[in-house]
């Protein structure tokens, strides 16, 4: 029998977000240039994979604090999420599978997980 895990709902909620902030970071990061300061493109075909990258202008002040913004808020999630006083509650022995589950929470949409 599925151990079923009754999280609360500001570990819910905190785990809601982070998944949303690191979506939001990770289309963030896609859409900026490949370096934060300026740089020359280069060509290198010597090694064993070739590698290329366009000249990158580098991102904006406000590109920057937006990263460091979104990281900063992410940490505090994981940390929040992980050091939560629910874990307290669950045997040690499932800690692990009652964080996995926690992970997949928001596709259940009622907190209730198996």
């Amino acid at each position: 029998m599925a151990t079923t895990y009754d999280f609360p709902s500001d570990l819910l909620a905190g785990q809601e977000e982070l998944h949303q902030v690191r979506a939001e970071l990770s289309a963030l990061l896609k859409r900026l240039p490949w370096s934060v300061e300026p740089l020359d493109g280069f060509s290198d075909t010597g090694g064993w994979r070739k590698v290329e990258r366009p000249a990158s202008p580098g991102w904006t002040p406000d590109e920057q604090a937006e990263v460091e913004k979104l990281r900063r808020r992410e940490h505090e999630l994981a940390v929040f999420v992980t050091t939560h006083r629910f874990w307290t509650e669950v045997t040690t022995g499932d800690r692990v599978k009652a964080r996995m589950s926690l992970k997949h929470a928001h596709e259940d949409g009622d907190g209730r997980t198996e």
